[in-house]
């Protein structure tokens, strides 16, 4: 009898299945007498899986969903299925319905072991998108440098196979409780579109105190299918329109003067579709950063142009903030780190990228331009702008460097608040304090300044010394530069969120100031996230 040889490249792809087999073979306690059809089924299917084939190994490739006694697991793996989209996933993805057809059909021992590994791995493939999200999200945008909490699918499956499947399934979304709040949003939402939404929207440009007419009734109309308004027959822009104005203006990050303008009747006018697209990203944003974020923690949410601390979950300080202009290379990213230290009387090093791109076509014209910035060569020494000759130099060859020293006027004004990282990204003071008057504050460079920074650091001083202002103010006085550590550090949190339910579980959105949200929609909307209107 003649030798049967594989062709290389087949024999490339079975040799997982062969090597997986042949572990078992050999490696149970009685060997190849006690291996059942279904045992070797399940090693085959799981051994293209290094995981899945280390956990089935681990257990003599015995099941965990194919048993009598696994009806539980496999029930609350079905209903945790058949509730993916009140998270904001795609049903479609998790099929319950086919799942049980092919359990039902199963019939024999080597197709209830290839479905037993298929469990597994759809198991595995809701948890991760349940607890850490669907997407990667550097993919979606280049400025979201997310590092997600990716658990071990190792330890995810172990883990199952030693609980309470229910439970188990139950604890995996996100435990923050803006997560629960925004489900709960969204789950309103979808009841309202199944009532009809908010009805028509309103015409024209600008309503104000005493206006009357067809707009206005259209007007009080929103207002009160938005819950904004108690119900009312009246034609008058009277006061009770204009504190329902004031209330949505405060929950939509608005200028609140009371009156409907163009920027308000355009939020008013947005669809609850849109909305809802809103609070899902926001969902799926959370289960990015589904981590302890710290029993102290600063949450610079860069939509609502504020900075807050929070301890043990509660809000105790918030200022407003300016973030990064809109421009590609000046918008603030997402990330999170850990703040280490202020800096009083910091002097402000101008970034290589400000250096070439602003400062330097004005060197080149006249060579005493910006004389608040001292230039400073590659030994520390400062230039000589007298004899300097900048007009040869480009943007690539540009051999000095530029500080500006401590004073009132520097550009991170008079301190600065240090989380290191590779961004270049701080907090700080600023000199420019009319721009905290605005609606929309994308006006710097990609750092985030702050426009109480004084009272900010002194709640980050009361942690550590009994007087924070007054230590605050004598290093201020002093007049020269001092790096104050936190004896404490505090995670920081960059984030970025046009959906948001405060504890007091009103709703709160903004404007998609740099168009990330969108962006994530679409990514959503390509893995097969969809819209629903559900009956309550």
């Amino acid at each position: 009898m003649s030798a049967v040889f594989l062709p290389q490249n087949r024999l490339r792809a079975v040799l997982p299945t062969i090597f997986a087999v042949f572990i078992f073979l050999f490696s149970a306690p009685q060997a190849q007498a006690q291996v059942t059809e279904f045992r070797q089924a399940v090693a085959e299917a799981a051994s293209n899986d290094p995981d899945l084939i280390s956990f089935y190994r681990e257990r003599g490739f015995d099941g965990i969903w194919s048993t009598r006694n696994d009806r539980n697991r496999r029930n609350a793996l079905l209903a945790a299925f058949n509730g993916a989209a009140d998270h904001g996933l795609p049903s479609a993805r998790y099929d319950a319905a086919g799942l049980i057809a092919q359990l039902e059909a199963a019939s024999s021992p080597q197709q209830q072991g290839r479905l037993e590994v298929e469990l597994s791995r759809q198991f595995l493939d809701y948890a991760r998108d349940i607890q850490t999200g669907l997407l990667t999200p550097s993919r979606v945008d280049s400025a979201i440098f997310r590092e997600v909490p990716m658990r071990s699918r190792l330890s995810t499956l172990r883990a199952f196979a030693q609980s309470n499947p229910a439970a188990f399934l139950r604890a995996l979304p996100p435990s923050a409780p803006e997560y629960t709040r925004l489900m709960s949003e969204k789950m309103r939402m979808e009841r309202l579109l199944a009532d009809g939404g908010w009805g028509p929207t309103v015409p024209g440009q600008k309503y104000e105190r005493g206006d009357s007419g067809a707009g206005v009734v259209a007007l009080r109309n929103r207002l009160i299918a938005m819950g904004y308004l108690e119900r009312s027959t009246t034609q008058v822009y009277d006061d009770a329109i204009f504190g329902a104005i004031t209330r949505f203006q405060d929950a939509h990050g608005l200028a609140i003067d009371g009156t409907a303008g163009p920027g308000t009747l355009a939020e008013i006018n947005t669809q609850p579709e849109e909305r809802l697209q809103s609070i899902i990203v926001a969902m799926e944003r959370e289960r990015w950063i589904n981590r302890p974020r710290g029993e102290r923690y600063i949450w610079v949410n860069i939509t609502d142009f504020t900075a807050k601390i929070f301890d043990n979950g509660v809000e105790t300080f918030s200022t407003r903030s300016v973030v990064g202009a809109r421009d590609r290379d000046r918008v603030t990213p997402e990330f999170s780190d850990v703040m280490e230290f202020m800096v009083i009387n910091p002097s402000w090093y101008v970034p290589r990228s400000i250096i070439t791109k602003e400062y330097l076509p004005q060197l080149r014209a006249n060579p005493n331009a910006v004389r608040n910035l001292v230039i400073t060569d590659r030994n520390g020494r400062v230039v000589d702008r007298n004899s300097a000759d900048f007009s040869g130099y480009t943007a690539a060859n540009f051999p000095y460097s530029m500080r500006e020293p401590p004073s009132q006027g520097n550009a991170l004004g008079l301190v600065k608040f240090m989380f290191p990282n590779r961004h270049n990204i701080y907090l700080h003071d600023t000199p420019s304090k009319s721009l905290f008057g605005r609606e929309v504050r994308a006006y710097s460079h990609g750092c985030v300044r702050l426009a109480d920074p004084f009272d900010f650091a002194y709640a980050l001083l009361a942690k550590q010394v009994g007087n924070p202002e007054e230590v605050f103010q004598a290093h201020l006085r002093a007049g020269r530069e001092r790096r104050v550590d936190l004896e404490a550090p505090v995670p920081v949190h960059l984030v970025y969120r046009t959906a948001f339910v405060p504890a007091d579980g009103r709703v709160q959105f903004r404007r998609d100031v740099y168009g990330r949200d969108g962006r994530i929609w679409n990514a959503l909307a390509r893995e097969g996230v969809a819209l629903r209107a559900v009956r309550g």
